[in-house]
């Protein structure tokens, strides 16, 4: 792409072709100005992933574990690592700005995109998310935090007024923003879908000055998906780009705007402006304009993938070091989680991945001796079915033909036809060739042959009208009394279901009809419908639960190396909804808790993104917390269980022992309208701190194969910084990574604050038996300062501050102390 002059071009622009510049031109790309040498660029999805520009049929990509398993790595070098394969995986793409990271604040275990953010801590959130981005630019690749700003929950997330303090809002929900922008200087921040006390973010002048005005921030500001809900108050408060294209809040109607004086010029001229600016810092990234799309896939990145999935596990209880596993002998696997690649969450997270490894061909890649027992089901809606389908002709998936009319028109004409394998079809960003309306027809067909004889399960979700046909025979009808429900971004129906007794090794022609979404018969509770709608084809073999746990439990008694695999995937935390509760799918705490009664040294290993309940912990010996892990899922998970990895992660988050102990527990989810932030600044670890209520395993914990200490404290401090130094010591025989955890707490506060906070932290490896002084250096103005309200303005209070250096949240730490000598105020970053 060629390089422009901003200055130049802006002066050259017509008033329309500014107005069009602050709107995309489709779902994913600006709009060019050929003329004026001004191309469009692309954004891509993230933040676990370069997407690319298709949610169907999309360009297999590279799938990193979650964000809350990344916040479990507690490792500066890594992410910025993980930003620059993120930006090699843009330029693949053809992407010149990534979407991401996302760094919202997980007010609850129940939030639908927790696992996409990084921790309920901010400090932590915002110095992985500048590590990330500065990772990200070194690709010359430009990034987009979001959602700015408390964008915490799914309820009504278009809609929904998030009533917060100031004092909340600086010190918790904008604070991962600030130190991401302070250390990294991204070029574009994404507005929140939300109002933000009485107004939505995109427009809500008070929330964007603080990005201009307070931080000086000079970059991109663009809306969410949808997410613009006006047209001068958002360009008078700072948004400078409407996505996506095309336009609905701007165009003709911000012309008139600006000619009546709505909007001045010149404000308009700052919007193109930025606009300007952005395509000029893509020129750098090499990336061409309407580049096609491609992959890398390489061995380096598989490798680098598996490493960070295997580093962001967390080892929970390990009693009598029944972990790691031995290779020579045999291994029951055991659970719903265990031959299903459950690498990611869903929504906009969600990619296709290059490939997928289960934590059951994970296991057996490496132990000779694998015995399999499923014990239960774990899924909200059916398996999907892609994957399991052949054409006519004996390739993988089936055909997806495209038709102007219905199946019973005769004259319907033939406008696309498809090979796919992912039947997750959400036709959003679906282009039919030379075919403008969004009501079409789509066939889809496949032969299914089924391993086992029984019964089977087929499942159809749509946002639209379908019918799932098995030899020509009507099995599920989601035509007639739909039901709205969650898929599809809230959009979608409930999953309807029917089923058929199959034959083993006998071939069923299965045939779906499916119209798009002006189709419907029901109208959906979402706020926005995305696109043309969407289809999702399910199906399994139906089993007796209580049968499949005795069988389980059987396994479980003959072998003395049990593993359970378990826990939530995209069907239960996703974009569009939150979870109801944070409980495992049914029957699988009975399943866990039969199997330990069998062999209490069964080791139990959860995948999720946020926490969920777990009424069979007392008898568990050992536990593992595995996150979504991204492409190399079950190696990564195979390393650890058999030690070729020692664990490392600490939790980014805090388990409670219950839903009702979370802080939001009594101010979750929109009431006519609204969400009030109740628990102020006592999110996460700073609320069980200051009420003294245990978590379940509290934010920071993780062990290792290994044993470590701490000793030899030393605080010192300047007039602007802070300083930490103590000992790591291995004290064990293998060799493994800590993270030493910096915590600070006013001693004699003027106002109720947090007993301690989070404000340093540094990882580091040693050898068995080696020991190591590490040194952690902080910002005195972040470490001890809070937002007063009276002066609108950070406050650093004189008086004597604790530093508590420890291995979590709870338990031991080494205690120092520091002097500030006089109360001084500072605004800025």
């Amino acid at each position: 792409m060629a390089d422009i002059d901003v200055e130049k071009v802006l002066s050259e622009l017509t008033l329309e072709e500014k107005v069009s510049l602050t709107a995309g031109r489709d779902f994913w790309h600006t709009v060019p100005i050929p003329r004026l040498g001004v191309p469009a660029i692309r954004t891509s999805d993230g933040p676990n992933g370069v997407r690319g520009t298709r949610f169907f049929n999309g360009t297999p990509a590279g799938c990193l574990p979650c964000a809350t398993a990344l916040g479990a790595t507690f490792d500066v070098d890594l992410l910025r690592s993980i930003g620059r394969f993120l930006g090699q995986e843009a330029k693949a793409k053809g992407a010149h700005v990534l979407l991401a990271p996302t760094i919202n604040i997980q007010r609850s275990p129940l939030g639908g995109r927790g696992y996409e953010s990084f921790s309920e801590d901010p400090f932590l959130s915002g110095t992985l998310a500048g590590e990330y981005c500065k990772g990200v630019h070194e690709e010359k690749i430009i990034t987009t935090p979001k959602h700015f700003v408390c964008n915490d929950q799914e309820h009504e997330r278009l809609a929904v007024d998030s009533i917060v303090t100031d004092r909340a809002l600086r010190e918790i929900y904008l604070m991962p923003f600030m130190l991401a922008i302070k250390n990294a200087r991204p070029k574009a921040v994404m507005t929140a879908y939300n109002k933000v006390n009485g107004t939505h973010a995109a427009e809500n002048p008070k929330v964007l000055d603080i990005l201009r005005k307070d931080w000086g921030w000079e970059g991109l500001l663009m809306s969410d998906w949808y997410g613009t809900y006006s047209t001068s108050e958002g360009i008078n408060a700072g948004l400078d780009l409407e996505m996506p294209g095309p336009t609905q809040w701007r165009g003709a109607a911000l012309s008139h705007a600006v000619t009546s004086n709505k909007v001045r010029q010149h404000v308009l001229d700052e919007r193109a402006r930025a606009v300007l600016k952005t395509i000029k810092e893509a020129a750098k990234s090499g990336v061409v304009e309407d580049a096609k799309e491609g992959g890398l896939n390489r061995p380096e990145d598989q490798r680098f993938l598996r490493r960070v999935a295997a580093e962001s596990i967390v080892l929970l209880k390990n009693e009598t070091s029944i972990l790691p596993f031995d290779k020579s002998k045999t291994v029951a696997v055991i659970g719903p989680n265990a031959k299903v690649a459950t690498y990611s969450g869903g929504g906009s997270a969600s990619l296709l991945p290059y490939y997928t490894v289960t934590p059951f061909d994970g296991v057996s890649s490496q132990c000779g001796s694998v015995r399999f027992s499923q014990g239960a089901y774990s899924h909200k809606e059916l398996p999907l079915l892609g994957k399991s389908l052949r054409t006519s002709d004996g390739r993988p998936g089936f055909d997806f033909r495209a038709y102007d009319k219905p199946v019973n028109a005769a004259d319907r004409k033939l406008l696309d036809t498809l090979h796919l394998t992912d039947s997750y079809m959400f036709v959003m960003d679906y282009k039919v060739p030379n075919y403008t309306s969004s009501t079409y027809y789509v066939d889809v067909e496949g032969v299914f042959t089924p391993e086992e004889e029984g019964t089977y399960e087929f499942g159809l979700t749509v946002q639209g009208t379908g019918q799932l046909f098995i030899d020509g025979k009507l099995i599920v009808d989601n035509v007639h009394d739909q039901r709205p429900g969650t898929a599809f971004f809230g959009s979608g129906t409930v999953e309807e279901i029917g089923s058929m007794a199959l034959e083993a090794g006998k071939s069923y022609k299965v045939r779906v009809e499916f119209g798009t979404a002006p189709t419907a018969k029901s109208s959906s509770r979402a706020t926005v419908s995305f696109g043309a709608g969407g289809l999702r084809v399910g199906g399994c073999k139906r089993i007796d639960p209580e049968k499949a746990i005795v069988d389980a439990v059987k396994l479980a008694s003959e072998v003395e190396q049990v593993v359970v695999f378990a826990g939530l995937n995209s069907d239960w935390e996703g974009e569009g909804s939150d979870r109801p509760d944070m409980d495992l799918p049914p029957y699988s705490d009975e399943l866990i808790s039969k199997v330990l009664d069998a062999n209490p040294k069964a080791a139990i290993v959860l995948q999720s993104g946020t926490p969920v309940t777990m009424p069979w912990v007392d008898k568990a010996c050992a536990l593992v917390q595995a996150w979504y892990g991204g492409n190399e899922t079950g190696n990564a998970i195979a390393d650890v269980l058999f030690g070729d990895v020692n664990p490392s992660g600490k939790l980014s988050l805090s388990f409670p022992h219950r839903l009702e102990d979370n802080p939001a527990f009594l101010n979750y989810r929109s009431e006519r309208g609204r969400v009030l932030y109740g628990e102020d600044i006592y999110v996460g670890y700073r609320f069980y701190d200051k009420v003294k209520r245990p978590a379940l395993f509290p934010f920071g914990h993780g062990l290792s194969y290994t044993d470590f200490d701490l000793s030899d404290l030393n605080v010192s401090a300047t007039t602007s910084t802070i300083s930490v130094r103590v000992n790591v010591s291995n004290s064990g025989s293998r060799a493994g990574a800590e993270v030493v955890q910096v915590y600070v707490r006013a001693q004699a506060p003027s106002i109720n604050r947090p007993p301690k906070e989070l404000k340093g932290f540094k990882k580091v490896f040693l050898e068995a038996e080696e020991t190591r002084e590490v040194q952690v250096e902080m910002e005195k103005k972040y470490a001890i300062s809070f937002w007063d309200e009276g002066r609108d303005a950070w406050i650093v209070e004189e008086g004597e501050y604790g530093v508590l250096v420890g291995t979590s949240s709870q338990g031991r730490f080494l205690e120092g102390r520091l002097e500030e000598g006089q109360t001084w105020w500072w605004t800025g970053l």
